[in-house]
């Protein structure tokens, strides 16, 4: 494979013991996938937070949020014969689906787009409701004029969907709800409109026909999105065989709208890839990389909580150099530059 990633040689850059868990008897398992930004002269991330409770022998405990927005911990016995616990990340018990972390989202900030740390006066971001009951994941950043768009994975035991939040001092927050019912995710907002139009990739998916693709959905007011359509699909015997799905907000360059995406092989092992998209007609792809731009060659990139994965929501932009921040086996962030025009290079 391919891999034109120069990885910054601090990496990791943050792993889970560098932060601290909400509360009492959780644990941070790992930190994943952040979305990043500029904000007030500083490079930012926005940092998925996975949590578990600590567990003891014979008992199982995952957490979840109440109906007051609090975390609560429930405890199964091992051998209850209505517990099925043969995935690291999803449980079944009593017919429903739990996850054994929730997530939330966390403002770090650097000087130097290297060295991150929180900051005083900007909060985490919690699941809010009965749709985000199992937590807030993996958020893309888009700024349009003076105002940033959140767009994250919303997970309850009703699915998962695209929760909205907007903010333009990342201290007060508007809640724009659920745009994309379940099952849906990687939704990236282009940063600007296009004919005075909004637009988004996104990835609805389905287990019983068809498959999990990157969609384009166009809106007049960035809440109420229709006129989807399919542009990039699996590829079979290929890096992205068995599912694709959009990484941060497209990158307009002159020969068209760049995205970086992911990809997934049936043994679910993620790369970076790359495709181009019309400027004036998104929906037109003009090329697609056959090879990826990255994947997991690091250490700690083929071992953590979840191996072989590199999986990026989160870039910023200085001209030629793509500077990703991505999450590494679904423990760790690190970070890696790219040349913009190398990337167009290897698109046909």
């Amino acid at each position: 494979m391919n891999d034109i990633a120069r990885r910054f040689p601090q990496n990791p850059l943050l792993m889970p013991k560098d932060l601290q868990p909400t509360g009492a008897g959780l644990q941070i398992i790992s930190l994943l996938n952040p979305g990043a930004f500029r904000f007030n002269g500083k490079t930012w991330l926005l940092v998925r937070v996975a949590e578990g409770a600590a567990q003891k022998e014979g008992v199982i405990f995952f957490p979840a949020l109440n109906a007051t927005g609090n975390t609560e911990i429930i405890e199964v016995p091992l051998n209850d014969p209505e517990l099925i616990a043969a995935d690291a990340r999803v449980i079944n018990y009593k017919g429903l689906d739990y996850l054994t972390t929730i997530s939330h989202l966390r403002l770090l900030a650097s000087e130097d787009g290297i060295h991150f740390t929180e900051q005083e006066g900007y909060p985490p971001i919690f699941g809010k409701g009965e749709l985000e009951r199992f937590g807030a994941e993996d958020c893309r950043v888009t700024q349009i004029d003076d105002t940033y768009y959140l767009t994250y994975t919303a997970v309850s035991d009703s699915g998962v969907g695209v929760g909205l939040q907007t903010t333009k001092d990342w201290q007060h927050f508007e809640y724009g709800g659920m745009i994309f019912p379940p099952h849906n995710k990687d939704c990236a907002i282009f940063e600007e409109r296009i004919n005075g139009r909004y637009y988004c990739l996104h990835r609805p998916s389905s287990k019983e026909i068809g498959g999990s693709y990157i969609w384009l959905a166009e809106s007049a007011d960035g809440l109420h999105w229709g006129n989807h359509q399919c542009l990039i699909k699996t590829r079979p015997g290929l890096w992205d065989s068995a599912r694709v799905g959009a990484g941060a907000a497209p990158i307009r360059t002159e020969r068209g709208w760049l995205e970086i995406y992911h990809g997934a092989n049936s043994k679910h092992q993620y790369c970076l890839g790359a495709f181009l998209m019309d400027l004036d007609n998104p929906a037109r792809v003009i090329s697609r990389a056959v090879e990826p731009i990255m994947a997991p060659l690091e250490t700690y990139e083929l071992s953590g909580f979840f191996g072989y994965v590199v999986f990026t929501n989160g870039h910023i932009v200085d001209g030629d150099k793509l500077t990703i921040y991505y999450g590494a086996a679904d423990e760790f962030v690190c970070g890696a530059e790219f040349s913009i025009k190398e990337i167009l290079a290897a698109l046909p």
